[in-house]
């Protein structure tokens, strides 16, 4: 029998992008991300995903026309609020903004229900609730006016999250970190860590936590920005941490705890590392 490990080389080697091979394994990015992160594609293939992108864009922007057969609209806003940011950058982060709506991905419950709490200023109608694999579940919204609303204010949140309120931006981190972040910590190593596949954000990111004079680092080779050192760490758990109740996947085949645990826990306990 091929190894999960084995088979995402394979899957890489004829050119699967991250995304295709998740969907071949069933298994999230992370697990898929942390076996290929040492194969890149090949500038053909890579230019092969940027055309299809551009296809899909200009396919999405003919849906824009397109109207809710239900009848259904979402509600138009201007300013900006805890759920609103809560919800859009969720959707940024662990989910899909298309031409027929959108969708969230997690395994934590918790944030499925800061993504309904926000949609209900937006879209006042009940998602479709399902797990797509063991443990993984979906909060889905399919109507093709709100996937072109969103997807229009996902692109303002990301070009004007740094000039919003410092609350505002501290949910907008912690929503990240939420959906993309684990703390690493093994012996007297220590890190915060938040993987994503689009450097852009990766930047964007690092910006928003200098504001918080938290300092940190992009690394484009691993696509992640890291938070080192004590007095980092420590100023992120005070000024942003992880929600309550989030926690990490230890049924993982490359888990290092064995079993889940909340990301605030250990969080904690490599703090106090640097005390004993």
């Amino acid at each position: 029998m091929v190894s999960f490990k084995n088979q995402c080389i394979a899957l890489r080697a004829h050119g699967f992008s991250l995304n295709q091979i998740v969907q071949k394994t069933k298994r999230s990015k992370t697990s898929v991300y942390f076996h290929i992160k040492k194969f890149p594609l090949s500038e053909n293939r890579k230019q092969e995903i940027r055309l299809a992108r551009i296809k899909r864009f200009n396919d999405y922007s003919l849906s824009i026309k397109r109207k809710s057969r239900l009848d259904r609209h979402p509600v138009i806003f201007t300013g900006w609020n805890q759920n609103t940011v809560l919800l859009i950058s969720h959707m940024i982060f662990d989910g899909t903004i298309n031409k027929n709506g959108c969708v969230y991905t997690n395994r934590n419950t918790v944030l499925h229900s800061q993504v309904m709490l926000g949609m209900k200023e937006l879209y006042p109608f009940s998602p479709k609730k399902y797990e797509s694999v063991p443990g993984v579940f979906k909060t889905a919204y399919h109507n093709v006016e709100l996937g072109a609303y969103l997807k229009l204010k996902a692109e303002e949140l990301i070009e004007n999250i740094t000039q919003m309120k410092k609350e505002l931006r501290r949910v907008f981190l912690r929503s990240f970190f939420d959906d993309e972040g684990s703390v690493y910590f093994i012996g007297k190593r220590r890190a915060v860590r938040g993987y994503q596949h689009n450097i852009k954000i990766l930047n964007l990111i690092k910006k928003l936590l200098t504001g918080f004079n938290i300092n940190s680092r992009v690394g484009e080779k691993f696509n992640e920005v890291t938070i080192t050192r004590f007095e980092n760490i420590d100023r992120f758990a005070r000024e942003v941490n992880f929600t309550e109740g989030v926690m990490i996947n230890g049924n993982r085949s490359n888990s290092v705890w064995k079993k889940s645990l909340e990301k605030r826990l250990i969080l904690k306990k490599a703090l106090a590392s640097y005390q004993a």
